[in-house]
């Protein structure tokens, strides 16, 4: 990469791909290619070739996604796993033609078992049952990551593969019924306040744990992977003989749900009840990242979950309120 470099952020626009494109400007890289999804729709196989064809992106960065939180992902599954596999496999393919020199393909956290050891290794990748919640957006990621793997060994391309954790931050989802459990904390917790509302209900018990990264952080991680790390880095053979070739993203630092929302009301000013509905589903136990090999080759986050969640409250204002 040089910074003449032509890139294309699939899903610039979004939580991911916008902290992206201001991670490649901040690191001097000039030639950035976006499109809204009106101006470029991924789905279609072949606007995907033209676009390709017409503009020769020499870097890909994968970020594009329909992505949702619990409520979502179980209510419109087809068009969860549709979608994502759609524009997974017609980016990859038109990258491949296009002779794209280096991929970086974004996927979750989700794509582990439901109950995988903790904290999760890469090679605990398809060894049990995935979460149900949200199983088909999972299975679209995994099918990404093999994806990526198969073109790189069958055709000798350079397309890499990581996994974050649970995101937040700048340019986030805070629609009541699509978002992720932080963005939808930060808006419940502001309009209750707003509207002088004594008491908030939360999803679950309150018990499950998680792990959560800024998204800027993350859009670091992505440059140093860019620029240091290529797929004969990464790929390894585990104990029952299958290649992995993914990487883990996170923090390294888990909080309950409970304590995420006692600490979102703490940094939005609420000072009401917060009681919990355990009717609604809790979603997988625990989910913590083990993202060793990342730190092993030079990278570690920098924004604290305090910090991190006071700058997407201010964003959230900003937008919204």
């Amino acid at each position: 990469m040089n910074p003449e470099s032509r890139i294309f952020v699939a899903g610039h626009n979004g939580l991911v791909g916008s902290a992206i494109w201001r991670a490649l400007e901040r690191a001097g890289y000039k030639e950035l290619i976006g499109r809204r999804s009106a101006e470029l729709d991924l789905v279609r196989q072949a606007d995907t070739e033209q676009f390709f064809a017409r503009e020769h992106p020499e870097i890909v960065v994968l970020a594009a996604a329909r992505v949702g939180g619990i409520a979502a992902n179980n209510r419109y599954r087809a068009d969860f796993i549709y979608a994502n596999l759609m524009i997974e496999l017609n980016v990859i393919q038109a990258a491949h033609r296009q002779g794209v020199e280096k991929l970086l393909f974004l996927g979750s956290s989700c794509i582990y078992p439901r109950l995988a050891p903790q904290p999760l290794k890469e090679e605990a990748l398809l060894t049990g049952p995935l979460e149900p919640t949200n199983e088909p957006y999972a299975i679209a990621k995994i099918a990404g990551i093999r994806t990526c793997d198969a073109f790189n060994r069958q055709y000798g391309t350079n397309f890499i593969s990581a996994m974050p954790t649970n995101l937040y931050g700048p340019g986030d989802n805070y629609d009541p019924e699509g978002s992720h459990v932080l963005p939808a904390l930060i808006r419940r917790f502001h309009e209750a306040k707003a509207g002088g509302v004594r008491e908030v209900v939360c999803w679950g018990s309150g018990k499950p744990l998680r792990e959560f990264l800024y998204s800027d952080d993350l859009a670091e991680a992505c440059v140093f992977l860019l620029e240091n790390v290529d797929y004969d880095d990464l790929a390894f053979t585990d104990e029952s003989g299958t290649v992995q070739s993914h990487l883990n993203i996170g923090s390294g630092k888990e909080i309950s749900i409970r304590a995420l929302a006692e600490l979102v009301a703490e940094v939005v000013g609420y000072d009401g009840t917060i009681t919990w509905d355990t009717g609604r589903p809790d979603g997988t136990p625990r989910k913590l990242m083990d993202s060793r090999r990342l730190e092993a080759l030079g990278w570690m986050p920098k924004v604290s979950l305090r910090d991190g969640i006071a700058r997407a409250y201010e964003d959230f204002k900003d937008r919204y309120a």
